[in-house]
C-alpha cells in the first residue's frame, strides 16, 4: 500500500485504500498528470499506478499538457491549478473540449479552479489516496 500524502511539504502518513468500487471505475483509465512540483507529480504517478491506472504522461508546463493532448490517448486528467506563473485554463479547455474527465488540485481551495471549470471536482492540497480515488471515480462516472 502506498503510504504518502501529497503536500508541499513532504511527510509519511499511513492512508486507507479506497473502495473497491473506485477502482474497479479507475483500472486501466489512462491519465495525464499536470503539475509542476516533481515531487508532488511523481508521488501522483504513484498513487495513480496504484489505482490500476496508466499514467499517459507528465506535464509541468501548458505547452507540454496541450501536446500530450493533441497527441496521446487520455481519458482523464488530474490537474494543478497553477503551474507557477501559467494558469491552467487552456488545459481545463482542451480537455472538456475533448469531454475527458478532469479533477483539479490545489492548496487553495476552490477559488482558484478557473471559472468555467467551477463545478469539477477539487482535491485539495495535501491529499491522499483515497481521496484522489473518490474524486477521480466521481467525476468519471459523471462525464461517462
Amino acid at each position: 500500500m502506498l503510504e504518502r500524502e501529497v503536500s508541499c511539504a513532504a511527510q509519511d502518513t499511513e492512508i486507507a485504500m479506497p473502495g473497491a468500487d473506485s477502482l474497479m471505475v479507475l483500472a486501466g483509465l489512462r491519465i495525464l498528470v499536470v503539475e509542476d512540483e516533481p515531487f508532488i507529480a511523481l508521488t501522483l504517478e504513484d498513487m495513480l499506478t496504484e489505482l490500476g491506472c496508466v499514467v499517459a504522461g507528465l506535464a509541468s508546463q501548458v505547452g507540454e499538457a496541450l501536446a500530450l493532448i493533441a497527441r496521446e490517448t487520455i481519458d482523464g486528467a488530474v490537474l494543478d491549478v497553477n503551474l507557477g506563473a501559467q494558469k491552467i485554463d487552456p488545459v481545463a479547455d482542451a480537455l472538456a473540449a475533448n469531454f475527458t474527465p478532469f479533477v483539479f488540485t490545489t492548496g487553495y481551495g476552490r477559488s482558484g479552479v478557473p471559472e468555467s471549470h467551477n463545478h469539477r471536482g477539487v482535491v485539495q492540497k495535501p491529499f491522499g489516496l483515497d481521496d484522489l480515488a473518490k474524486a477521480l471515480a466521481a467525476e468519471y462516472r459523471l462525464r461517462k
